[in-house]
Order: structure tokens, then sequence, then C-alpha cells
């Protein structure tokens, strides 16, 4: 049976929250806390909660997102450019935040999507164990699969918490990423994409 999560309507199974409770319970005690005092009374509840929330997106598919408002429109190839989408992910490795922008542009070949489809699918692959590389590759993968456009090109700046809470300890760097397809591999077309979104 699942059990609701939180006010977003996500749900988890009512056994892989509790286990994910006793789990950070079992944490707290294993760092010196003692879980029953009452700051952290409720803190194993809320860590679950997060957690799922945070990690939605493996149950999310992003080409029946994209597909959900597909329209056939013969009369546009030229660059379609959503930019400056907000997003925030976990890094697989620390499982810390990393956070930032992505950049979209695709060049239509008879099929367009609802440009807010695009910003859910970003949202589907930020919420889940990452890493920047990857969700560079998977956002620009899905598109391609579900429009098959002339090309794709996704751009990624984040800022990496492992790299600034922990390790070397670098402030405000940016980490970019980049991956592209199709019409994108002149660099012609990536520089117009690359000058639009500056």
């Amino acid at each position: 049976m699942n059990k609701n999560i939180d006010q977003n309507n996500q749900t988890l199974p009512e056994s892989a929250l509790e286990e994910i409770q006793s789990s950070i319970y079992r944490i707290l005690q294993l760092l010196g806390e003692d879980p029953k005092r009452e700051g952290l009374v409720k803190t194993p509840l809320r860590v679950a909660r997060a957690m799922a929330r945070l990690t939605q997106g493996y149950t999310q598919d992003p080409v029946e997102i994209l597909n959900s408002a597909k329209f056939h429109e013969e009369g546009y190839n030229q660059m379609v450019i959503v930019k400056d989408i907000n997003f925030y992910s976990l890094c697989e490795h620390h499982m810390l935040p990393f956070y930032g922008t992505v950049h979209i542009a695709y060049i239509p070949n008879g099929e367009v999507t609802g440009l807010s489809k695009l910003a859910r699918v970003v949202d589907v692959f930020s919420h889940r164990l990452q890493i920047q590389e990857r969700m560079t590759k998977q956002i620009r993968e899905a598109i391609q699969e579900a429009l098959h456009p002339m090309g794709v090109m996704v751009v990624i700046e984040a800022q990496h918490m492992c790299m600034q809470m922990r390790g070397v300890q670098k402030q405000g760097s940016i980490t970019t990423t980049s991956d592209f397809s199709g019409a994108f591999n002149q660099a012609k077309t990536r520089e117009e994409f690359l000058s639009l979104i500056k």
C-alpha cells in the first residue's frame, strides 16, 4: 500500500518509508546524537519524506511527458530555446546537492512539444541521484527520442556542494557541461545557441 508522503502528492511504499526512517534514526545515534530529543524526534520522518521527493524522478518517464504535448508543426524549422531552467539535484557520490540552470535548444523536424514539458524533463532527471555529465546526456537523449528533431543541444551550469562544503572547499566555482546532436554538430549552429543563452 502506498502512503502519501508530502503535499505534492508524491508516494513511496510505506515499508520503504519506514526503513528509511529507521536508518536515519540509527545514523543519528552513530553520529553521537540522541534521536529522542525534541529537535530530532521527527527528523527521520522528515528526511524520509525529503528523500522520496528528491528522488521521485525514478518513477517518471521523460519521453512520455514530451509525447503528452506533442504537436505537428511542419512550417517551423528554426531553433527553439528554453533557457535558465532552474534545477536542484543530489550528487550520487556524496548525496549532497548540486544546483544551477539548464539551457535547451532543438530544431524541429515537423514536431514540437509544449515548452513547459522541457522543464518537466529537467525535473525528472534532476530528481534522481545524479552526476551532471550524465544528466546533460539524458536530457538530450529524451528530447531526441520523443521529437526526432534535426538537432538538440543541452548546456548545464551548476554549483556542487560537494566541492564547496567538503574536499577542496572552493566557493562559487561553476561546472559547465554540454551535449549535442544532429545540426548542432556544426560549430556555427552551436555558436548561435551559445550566443543566444548568454
